[in-house]
């Protein structure tokens, strides 16, 4: 015969006959009780079919309204615009973001999801490295706290992932490209801190093989967060002595993009489409100074208000049920061409 389902660790505690502080310490930790009362609990657990749920009993203990928002880096452009587009939507909804910046280390990441465990935050968003991140920390922090991801994923990790989709945007880029003038060769860092590098990296073979063209890729030498001045170096170099193989240069992302444009400048040659330009040049992420470069970067948006929002939505909607999805959900986001002068 089906029994009604026990909601909560008082409803357990009264069928199964044993104090609620008992039960409750129980579950913070089996070993602290008597064994023949760990004996009697877990074989009510069986019986009743009861799960308690470690969200909720999170929550119990938790009272604040803080929300961790924890990035690479706050110096890049990129994730100050969508870090204060997650903030304002955390004030929206009545709660206190704290903004935590990695500072491009992933013991810097270790250390800010330390920090935020005592400010028991209700629950956070965390935009990780990915390849370099402490998997065990994140992993851990995971198990006790609501934790939503975005723009970079680490496999089954937090509740949801929200991020661009770089294969559908590295795509529509390099169809752009092909369509209105030589096909791209690819330039990016040999050892980017960005797992959507990769994807990316990945994209662009794809996307060239497809349409029968040899991808030509282009590494900068050199790592860290200085991406305009390896950009500037290394492109310059590669510029002057003209190797890359075709006049049109497809960036893996706009900081890059904008130090391969200071370092035509400097060399005397003309970016854009006329007759009378050398090359041209693209990126990816829109970031908020490609408007402004000369000239003016053509490049792919992300949904920075899509990906922002439904991340915040999505973490609101676990704080208010108080429980895991059932699934772990990823859900990306489309690029949009940007047609500017440089290409």
């Amino acid at each position: 015969m089906g029994h009604s389902k026990i909601r909560n660790m008082e409803e357990f505690a009264a069928i199964s006959g044993i104090s609620r502080p008992t039960v409750s310490k129980y579950f913070n930790d089996p070993e602290s009780v008597r064994s023949s009362t760990r004996a009697k609990i877990e074989a009510a657990l069986k019986k009743h079919d009861y799960q308690p749920n470690v969200f909720a009993m999170n929550q119990n203990r938790r009272t604040t309204k803080n929300i961790g928002v924890v990035v690479p880096n706050l110096a890049d452009p990129f994730f100050t615009e969508i870090a204060r587009r997650i903030e304002l939507a955390c004030i929206d909804a009545g709660y206190s973001p704290i903004v935590l910046s990695s500072h491009g280390s992933a013991a810097m990441e270790r250390d800010n999801l330390h920090s935020l465990r005592a400010l028991k935050p209700a629950g956070v968003l965390l935009a990780p490295f990915g390849r370099m991140s402490d998997k065990e920390a994140v992993q851990a922090f995971d198990q006790d706290f609501p934790l939503v991801l975005f723009d970079a994923n680490m496999s089954d990790i937090g509740q949801a992932f929200f991020g661009t989709n770089n294969f559908q945007s590295i795509d529509l880029m390099v169809e752009y490209l092909c369509r209105s003038g030589d096909a791209p060769c690819f330039f990016e860092m040999k050892s980017p801190s960005n797992p959507n590098a990769h994807k990316r990296h990945q994209a662009y073979i794809e996307s060239m093989e497809r349409r029968g063209l040899g991808p030509r890729v282009f590494q900068a030498d050199g790592e860290g967060w200085s991406i305009e001045e390896i950009g500037s170096i290394e492109g310059g170099r590669l510029l002057s002595s003209n190797a890359f193989t075709t006049n049109t240069i497809l960036c893996s992302n706009d900081r890059l993009a904008i130090g391969l444009l200071s370092a035509a400048y400097s060399l005397g040659l003309r970016v854009g489409r006329g007759k009378n330009c050398d090359l041209r040049i693209a990126g990816h992420d829109d970031h908020p100074f490609s408007r402004f470069t000369c000239p003016s970067l053509t490049t792919i948006a992300q949904d920075y208000e899509s990906i922002a929002n439904r991340a915040v939505s999505e973490l609101f909607e676990l704080l208010e049920h108080q429980e895991r999805l059932s699934e772990r959900t990823e859900t990306t986001f489309e690029g949009r061409l940007i047609m500017r002068n440089s290409a």
